[in-house]
């Protein structure tokens, strides 16, 4: 049986975090289809190296290509979903929950400020900055993705097998409600299949 895995929800929620818990976890690999989207961005000429290169200035102006010319998108996009259903895999991505059928899919909830808090303690920026940016991004994001594919990021969460809300919850909570869900889902498709 295939054993895929697909983290989503909006910038800097902590997807990385629980992403790699559950690799661990699990006996995963872990991929990111934000690393596979800067391998693209480096090959047109930007400097990616900084863990938080779509925070940057250089980040946002390869957004703005983006908007202009979704083929970027479009081929990462079909390169995690071709990994997707022939490994046994964990990714992060913001699409792929809406582009494939199977597999886990786990959206991480929680509101801008949260996420911005997480910046300021990831990047060394301050909250107005970091809201700022988590807010762009997501507003970006969720207009490029619609005009691209037609679904609505953030809104319509109907694909996905768990919704975690993570307001209120630290790291270890949020990996620990992942762990019981993807344990969950693989026992009963292993007693669906039995």
């Amino acid at each position: 049986m295939l054993r895929s895995v697909i983290i989503s929800g909006p910038p800097a929620i902590g997807k990385t975090t629980i992403a790699k818990g559950l690799g661990q976890e699990f006996g995963l690999k872990y991929l990111s289809g934000g690393d596979v989207l800067k391998e693209m961005a480096k090959d047109q000429g930007f400097e990616t190296d900084n863990d938080d290169f779509w925070d940057t200035e250089e980040g946002m102006h390869f957004l703005n290509i983006r908007k202009v010319n979704p083929e970027f998108d479009k081929e990462v996009d079909q390169k995690l979903e071709k990994i997707f259903l022939t490994e046994n895999v964990i990714i992060t991505s913001y699409t792929l929950p809406w582009l494939v059928k199977d597999g886990i899919k786990v959206w991480l909830a929680g509101s801008h400020e949260n996420s911005a808090k997480r910046m300021t303690m990831r990047d060394d920026i301050s909250v107005p900055d970091a809201l700022e940016i988590v807010k762009k991004r997501y507003d970006e994001n969720k207009t490029l993705y619609h005009k691209l594919y037609g679904f609505n990021f953030g809104e319509d969460l109907s694909v996905f097998n768990i919704v975690i809300n993570t307001d209120d919850l630290g790291p270890d909570q949020v990996l620990e409600q992942a762990k019981n869900a993807v344990k969950k889902y693989y026992d009963s498709q292993t007693i669906t299949k039995s």
